[in-house]
């Protein structure tokens, strides 16, 4: 099958001309947001040591994320397996998958590749939303289930509008290797409605890394997305959406590379706030997502021979491609009540996906292998105790089906699947401090790829889908956090047991043959932050980030977990000129299980360190229009993150070596508001 050639689309064209506005004023937030939009950040921004609440239109270094995964590593505790150049699929604390699920506008968008290629972060174009929501650890119960390590949500907040008016921003990024980026988000309306649109293109060549050799990395993508929203008065809100979008990516540690990357989004929301004394709002979302995704070994590559773990060589000059696609459909309800010290939020959601493969060599056509349909109900009850204590608690239930249509196992399997919480925030009377303390149940059924991605299940045999098991996770959460004057810092930290965590072993001589099996583990870990202003102009923050884990059945080291990582950053700010420089420090990591890992990637080896120091800074030229420009990796070093792919051999890597990160690389941006 020919892949189709990539070109932006003609509504991002369109958009694009919003650059030549440049009235009104910025639409913000109406959420509490720490960053200052005129400073490139280092560090993550904290509402409280368990939320991090930012917005992903926020200037951040490195330059400029191209998905969620890029994004998200800049927050202390997220690291990200690398594969190039984009599409890296993000843990938090060593935790990978669907232990951490991700949202765009309450809904899920599920990739299709078996091996995790299009990761659900490789489809959310992070500066086209408003807000980026973080709750660490098993904490909520309000956001589906089975999110042990936690919970992002990107969001796009209802524009306001008193009067018939239009506003909205735009950026143009470039920057090393061919890296170009345009984005637009537009909004007009007035009392009664609006009408939002946002479109954005983005694209790289290879990099090369410190020793100035090439890495096969290059991609290029674009989205568009619209929504209507009638506001008959100010507590009501009807909003329809609606968006697509594609790409292709090339990678240096797989056989194959993405050439679609096929995107299709509707949603429907309704919202009616202030509806009575005790029913406070209600709150009503469906939504629709499908992913179509090509993978080849000849659009964006030569076809060559590929090396084994043994050193046998095999001829790989035949073309291959395999297309894939998820439909996802779900909805959610819930309901607010208030009464005197006490509010209630409850209510249902429901998700079904269902996995298809293209099986042109064999002339079937489309062949669904798997259907996953999940039923929830929860609530979460909080109660203000004291105007210094609140305690909030959760639970929810969940019902999971699955239809195997593989032929291997029984043709169905279904579960019931229990989640709670409880938690104490309090707030210090003396001074400006904060600490609280939480205790986490959840389980999580085994997701698309545990389930049919391995060769082999837990017993040694074929049949992984009859014989893998949810994994269950109970863990200890607690934090505090002061803010002086002049000082500030925060901690939080988890301690946890996961029941039948579900592990992958590879064949050290076949690294396409795995077995899925179960084993009980032991996590703990956490974060820390510190900011202290040095004077009027200038500024230092700090944040360290530590993961462990250990296989409790064999006591040994839980793979593909993240080293110590701390970041230094130093701020100058006067007048309407910013710079920042930034030091990352990241130690080695001895702690490895050779050839264990997840469906992505495992452990081949352990990792040396590497500290990379970068800088930039910008100038607000007036309320509408600011420049930046930085540069990252300013000394050049060749370095290799812990958490990689191996090389794939057909760009002539040896066996079980890491891939490079980008050498020294400038970039300069134009933001506009209006």
């Amino acid at each position: 099958m020919k892949p189709k050639k990539l070109t932006l689309h003609p509504l991002a064209l369109a958009l694009m001309g919003g650059l030549s506005f440049a009235a009104g004023a910025a639409q913000t937030s109406a959420a509490p947001v720490l960053n200052d939009d005129d400073v490139i950040t280092v560090t993550a921004p904290v509402l409280s040591p368990l939320e991090v609440v930012t917005s992903p239109k926020a200037p951040r270094q490195p330059v400029p994320a191209s998905d969620a995964s890029d994004y998200l590593k800049t927050i202390p505790g997220f690291s990200q397996i690398r594969n190039g150049g984009s599409n890296g699929d993000p843990v938090f604390r060593g935790m990978f998958g669907s232990r951490l699920r991700m949202l765009t506008n309450d809904s899920e968008m599920l990739g299709a590749c078996p091996a995790r290629m299009d990761a659900p972060a490789s489809y959310i174009s992070p500066e086209s939303y408003d807000l980026l929501t973080l709750t660490k650890g098993p904490e909520t119960v309000l956001w589906g289930p089975g999110n042990s390590a936690g919970t992002v949500r990107f969001d796009r907040e209802p524009p306001q509008f008193a009067k018939g008016d239009a506003k909205g921003d735009a950026s143009l990024l470039a920057a090393s290797n061919d890296r170009f980026d345009e984005n637009a988000d537009v909004s007009f309306g007035n009392e009664k409605g609006y009408v939002r649109l946002s479109g954005n293109h983005s694209q790289a060549g290879d990099y090369k890394d410190g020793d100035g050799q090439r890495v096969a990395s290059q991609w290029e993508k674009w989205n568009t997305d619209m929504a209507i929203g009638w506001t008959p008065d100010a507590d009501t809100l009807l909003e329809l959406t609606a968006g697509q979008g594609d790409g292709n990516a090339s990678y240096a540690g797989r056989g194959m590379d993405g050439s679609q990357f096929k995107r299709e989004s509707l949603g429907l929301r309704f919202k009616k706030d202030n509806i009575g004394e005790t029913f406070d709002s209600l709150d009503i979302s469906a939504w629709y997502n499908y992913a179509n995704h090509i993978m080849d070994n000849y659009s964006l590559r030569s076809p060559g021979t590929m090396t084994s773990a043994t050193s046998d060589t095999m001829d790989m000059s035949a073309k291959m491609d395999k297309q894939v696609d998820r439909r996802t459909v779900g909805g959610r309800m819930m309901g607010t009540w208030l009464w005197s010290d006490f509010q209630l939020q409850s209510g249902l959601d429901t998700q079904l996906n269902t996995h298809r493969s293209n099986e042109e060599d064999e002339n079937e056509g489309w062949q669904e292998d798997a259907r996953f349909h999940d039923y929830g109900a929860f609530g979460e009850l909080t109660w203000t105790a004291t105007d210094l204590t609140k305690m909030i608690g959760g639970a929810r239930l969940d019902k999971v089906e699955v239809d195997n249509a593989t032929g291997v196992g029984d043709d169905s399997r279904q579960d019931t699947l229990p989640a709670g919480f409880l938690r104490v925030e309090h707030n210090l009377a003396t001074v400006p401090a904060m600490y609280y303390v939480g205790l986490g149940y959840t389980e999580r059924f085994p997701d698309y790829w545990e389930l049919f991605s391995p060769t082999y299940g837990p017993d040694g045999t074929t049949d992984v889908f009859d014989h893998l098991k949810p994994e269950k996770t109970t863990q200890l959460d607690a934090g505090a956090q002061y803010k002086g004057k002049r000082v500030s810092g925060w901690v939080s930290a988890y301690l946890g047991r996961i029941n039948d965590y579900i592990l992958f072993e590879y064949d050290p001589d076949d690294s396409h043959v795995s077995q899925a099996q179960n084993v009980d583990a032991t996590i703990m870990g956490g974060e820390m932050g510190a900011s202290y202003q040095l004077s009027e102009q200038w500024k230092t923050d700090f944040t360290l980030n530590y993961s462990w884990g250990e296989n409790s059945d064999e006591n040994q080291p839980l793979p593909q977990t993240p080293p110590l990582e701390a970041r230094a950053g130093l701020t100058w700010e006067k007048g309407d000129w910013t710079s920042t420089g930034l030091l990352r420090m990241v130690s080695p990591q001895h702690r490895v299980a050779i050839n264990e890992g997840n469906v992505v990637g495992k452990d081949f080896d352990s990792s040396a360190g590497f500290a990379i120091v970068s800088a930039n800074a910008a100038y607000k030229i007036n309320p509408h229009l600011k420049l930046s420009s930085g540069v990252d990796n300013l000394l050049d070093k060749t370095y290799s993150e812990h958490l990689n792919l191996a090389g794939n051999s057909s760009f002539g890597y040896s066996t079980n070596t890491p891939i490079n990160e980008p050498g020294r690389t400038f970039w300069a941006k134009m933001n506009l508001t209006f």
